[in-house]
């Protein structure tokens, strides 16, 4: 800011670091994630709860780390659990 005289916003969008809260984006991520770990997916709903972590590190990892961690945690809930 203080170089180009640039706004926040401006260099936010210009350097695409805003976070991801469209739910739709995020339900996208998580269906190509529990898509390519089926056999983790089954693991976790035999029990294995503590894969939950695994699969929003894989959401995290499949939207740059620009997902809104709470937006994910609750899409991923309600996916996993359904």
């Amino acid at each position: 800011m203080v170089e180009t005289g640039e706004s926040p916003e401006a260099i936010v969008e210009k350097k695409g670091l805003r976070q991801v809260t469209d739910t739709g984006a995020i339900d996208a991520a998580i269906a190509a994630v529990l898509a390519k770990h089926p056999d983790k997916l089954e693991e976790y709903r035999s029990g294995k709860d503590k894969l939950f972590g695994f699969f929003v590190g894989q959401v995290m990892k499949e939207t740059k780390g620009k997902a809104n961690p709470a937006m994910v945690n609750d899409a991923l809930k309600a996916q996993l659990d359904a």
